[in-house]
């Protein structure tokens, strides 16, 4: 649009000083031409005074707008030929101007080029007459239509980054809260059990001390050897890593038999068999994990709640799942009492939250947990968890 204004006042400049050669206004045609080419390109020569939206333009762009259509207007009196450069200037109106302003302003620049046309004309012509209206209109529809459309994307656009900035809040808050419910069952399934088994051992080390040194010295050995292993733990939340029993490449069962064995060395009183049904398959981390700390989870329960004699970790390798099964004979629950399965968890820094916290592993893992219970009866908890075919 800039290259075709200067094309057509260019055009218009060189048709005058060939039509009317030696005129007095000749000097007057220069002085407006030139000074209308500084016009036009002042905005862009200092762009600070644009602004982006019409409805918010500062009283210096309508200012130079006016400028540049008066200057024309003195153009087109003195040199109708200069009439053409209405086009260009059209168009800038119409970027410049609010919708109906800028209407008035087509309205007046095609009046004009018609009445500069006739001059030009040696007798009355319709086509001098209804063209210029005619070419006005539609060019006025196309930029109008075309103007709408860009608002209306520029209004999508603002509503998809507002959108995304909603989305990604909620993603952020919905991240806090699912590492804050990760934290809390590592804790749970680890230090806070660990603390428990040590607690327990120190306690029976302080029962034996006189009468059983070295029974009590064995004791506390071993409740050193789990604090050890929850200082790991520890700093393994710290790197975020993968549980330290799988360091090394270790597979879920022998870390499950480690597990099963330490049960009886810690001297609990609840020795624990293991057992291996199926091929073995690799699991991906994260199974491997969650079925470590559901194992970890449920034997705390079985220490501390059942008064069970034996317990048995079962792992089941059935193909398209995997399934983990902690069994106890102790004295069992009703599964929905005050304490059992579905039932809120209790005060905070009492107990209830080995269960959720179970339920809540398998269910990141579109797997189930199911548990079987009655009193008298010992319980089975049972982890199922879906595996990617091979």
């Amino acid at each position: 649009m800039h290259a075709a204004f200067f094309l057509l006042l260019s055009a218009s400049f060189a048709r005058f000083l060939i039509r009317h050669p030696g005129e007095p206004r000749t000097p007057w045609i220069v002085a407006l031409s030139v000074l209308l080419a500084l016009l036009y390109v002042l905005p862009y020569a200092l762009p600070h005074a644009l602004s982006p939206a019409p409805a918010t333009r500062p009283p210096r762009q309508l200012l130079w707008l006016a400028a540049v259509v008066a200057t024309w207007v003195v153009l087109v009196v003195l040199a109708p030929s200069f009439a053409w450069c209405s086009v260009p200037l059209l168009y800038t109106g119409l970027r410049t101007l609010p919708t109906r302003a800028a209407l008035l302003l087509v309205t007046f620049l095609t009046g004009l080029v018609v009445v500069a046309q006739l001059r030009l004309s040696h007798g009355f012509d319709p086509t001098l007459v209804l063209a210029p209206p005619a070419v006005a209109a539609v060019a006025t529809a196309v930029f109008v239509h075309t103007q709408r459309q860009t608002d209306r994307q520029r209004a999508l656009i603002e509503d998809l980054v507002r959108t995304r900035r909603e989305l990604a809040a909620t993603e952020r808050r919905e991240g806090a809260l699912a590492e804050r419910q990760r934290l809390s069952m590592e804790i749970h399934d680890t230090l806070a059990q660990g603390l428990s088994s040590q607690r327990m051992l120190l306690q029976a080390a302080d029962r034996t001390w006189e009468s059983d040194p070295e029974a009590a010295r064995r004791h506390v050995r071993t409740a050193a050897d789990v604090a050890a292993r929850g200082l790991a733990e520890t700093r393994r939340f710290v790197d975020d890593l993968a549980p330290p029993q799988f360091d090394g490449g270790a597979r879920l069962e022998d870390a499950l038999r480690a597990l099963a064995a330490s049960g009886a060395a810690e001297g609990t009183g609840v020795p624990v068999l293991f057992h291996v049904d199926g091929v073995p398959v690799p699991l991906p981390d994260g199974v491997r994990a969650a079925l470590l700390r559901i194992a970890q989870g449920a034997l705390a329960n079985v220490r501390e709640h059942a008064g069970a004699a034996t317990a048995a970790l079962t792992l089941s390798y059935l193909g398209d799942q995997v399934v983990l099964d902690v069994a106890d004979d102790g004295r069992g629950f009703a599964p929905g009492a005050p304490g059992g399965p579905g039932a809120p968890p209790g005060p905070a820094g009492g107990r209830g939250h080995g269960l959720p916290a179970m339920r809540a592993r398998v269910r990141q893992l579109g797997g189930s947990l199911t548990i079987e219970s009655a009193p008298g009866e010992g319980t089975v908890v049972s982890a199922c968890i879906p595996l990617e075919p091979q």
